[in-house]
């Protein structure tokens, strides 16, 4: 027969052998690369513990100072200023800052049609949203800082 495949000169086994040798090559490659370890990068430094020398030995836990809410709001971390020692007499004791009372702070307005939001009384046509604050509960207008109840 003329024409015979195993006469055209081509190796088929071959052929496919080698079809499939080097995606077989590159994957043993990669797979060995995978597995081995990875050299420490170039110029590591070794991480430690920073040490900060103090200044001078405080007590922990610290003190506890009584809380004065009219007085002045010191940032968390600094020591408190040591007490003034008045060498002349205290002036007279001035009266309590007297607190509003309650009835005092005018209602916001409801919005009809929205049931969480009120229009302030301090800035009309701004609208608060008071969600979640039972009715004669005092908030705060966020335009104008004053205070004011929930209807």
């Amino acid at each position: 027969m003329i024409g015979n495949d195993s006469d055209s000169g081509y190796d088929y086994e071959k052929l496919a052998f080698m079809k499939f040798s080097l995606p077989l090559a590159l994957l043993a490659v990669f797979f060995i690369a995978s597995c081995a370890e990875e050299p420490p990068p170039p110029g590591s430094q070794h991480h430690r513990a920073s040490t900060y020398a103090s200044s001078q030995t405080q007590e922990y836990p610290p003190p506890q100072q009584p809380f004065n809410p009219n007085g002045p709001v010191q940032p968390v971390g600094t020591p408190a200023p040591p007490p003034q020692v008045a060498s002349t007499p205290p002036p007279a004791v001035a009266p309590p800052p007297t607190k509003v009372a309650k009835g005092d702070y005018p209602y916001g307005i409801p919005v009809p049609g929205k049931p969480h939001l009120v229009e302030s009384p301090y800035s009309p046509g701004k609208y608060i949203d008071v969600e979640g604050f039972p009715p004669g509960t005092e908030v705060k207008d966020p335009y104008t800082d004053k205070i004011f109840l929930v209807p």
